[in-house]
């Protein structure tokens, strides 16, 4: 078992103090930083996804951010490839791992034992069953998925098409079940140890961090980022432009509502997305919880982060401060 690297995990809502957390964190153990943000990695797009400054790194590598142009697609099953990679080069330079980030599918992909590489895909297929979707109804589709794969089809609720398509897709493509995959993926042993470390805010408390963090982010130029953006000839329609931060501005650019509104929208979708990166949290039971207040210092939330490695039996690099 102590065989593996270990890493370090840092996660939480949007607005919860993961960043700075992380880079602390890193200079007293001797460690790099791994993004899980699924937003944080397109170029361009900075002030709207909080992307961390060259200055709050303070001199710590980060890694997995600002690599992927906005009009690009970005898989999971990629996510999970290059942070591995990257897991293994920061273990070998004698450094400890940490990953920071909220996206919880990114999360999930590497330290649950997902694997992606019988799943294959094919667009002609996923084309079909969309098309289909559309003639024929969802409830089709969700009826064919029961006869092939009662198991999936229990776990995905017949409105969601997607997952429905998806799981139809690689039963065509591969001739197996995905919850055959799943079954199998359950069986891998992870190649690293992970320690889960959450930060936890009382509601009112976290959206009012929240609130700020939009109006600093205006403060900061995000309506020049959009316009950035738009002449850069990044549509509405693509994937990274359809993320918070970025949808809320449509209105006000195509000058259907004030600056005033789009902005209330965007705390508001803000406030309702921290909302739903919680309720994902909250089902995993191997995260130990981090209590925070408005009062507590960023020493002693370190201090409580470096408690938790060291019962967990991870060894601070020498080279640490």
């Amino acid at each position: 078992m102590k065989n593996k690297a270990d890493v370090i995990v840092i996660l939480g809502p949007t607005a919860s103090g993961k960043t700075g957390l992380g880079v602390e964190l890193a200079k007293k153990i001797g460690g790099e930083i791994i993004s899980a943000d699924s937003m944080q990695i397109y170029k361009f797009m900075n002030i709207g996804t909080a992307k961390v400054t060259e200055k709050e790194m303070e001199g710590i590598p980060h890694h997995l951010i600002d690599f992927v142009f906005p009009n690009e697609s970005f898989s999971v099953a990629e996510f999970k490839e290059m942070a591995t990679a990257k897991i293994k080069e920061i273990v070998a330079r004698h450094k400890i791992p940490i990953i920071v980030g909220g996206t919880g599918l990114y999360l999930n992909s590497l330290t649950l034992p997902w694997s992606f590489e019988d799943k294959a895909g094919d667009e002609e297929v996923r084309w079909r069953l969309t098309a289909e979707a559309e003639v024929m109804g969802r409830d089709h589709l969700y009826e064919r998925l029961l006869d092939v794969d009662p198991a999936s089809a229990q776990k995905i609720h017949p409105n969601n098409v997607n997952r429905v398509i998806r799981a139809l897709e690689i039963f065509e493509v591969t001739g197996k079940a995905k919850s055959y995959f799943d079954e199998q993926s359950q069986k891998q042993d992870l190649p690293f140890n992970y320690l889960l470390i959450g930060l936890s805010w009382p509601r009112e408390i976290l959206y009012q961090r929240i609130n700020e963090r939009v109006d600093l982010m205006i403060e900061n130029g995000l309506i020049e980022e959009g316009e950035m953006l738009l002449d850069r000839d990044y549509t509405w329609e693509m994937g990274a432009m359809k993320a918070i931060g970025y949808k809320e501005l449509r209105p006000y650019f195509e000058k259907r509502a004030s600056l005033e509104e789009v902005v209330a929208v965007l705390k508001r979708d803000s406030r309702h997305f921290a909302k739903r990166q919680m309720t994902w949290f909250r089902k995993d039971d191997r995260i130990h919880w981090l209590e925070m207040n408005a009062s507590k210092s960023q020493e002693t939330l370190t201090r409580e982060c470096l408690d938790l490695i060291k019962e967990a039996g991870i060894s601070i690099s020498k080279e640490a401060d």
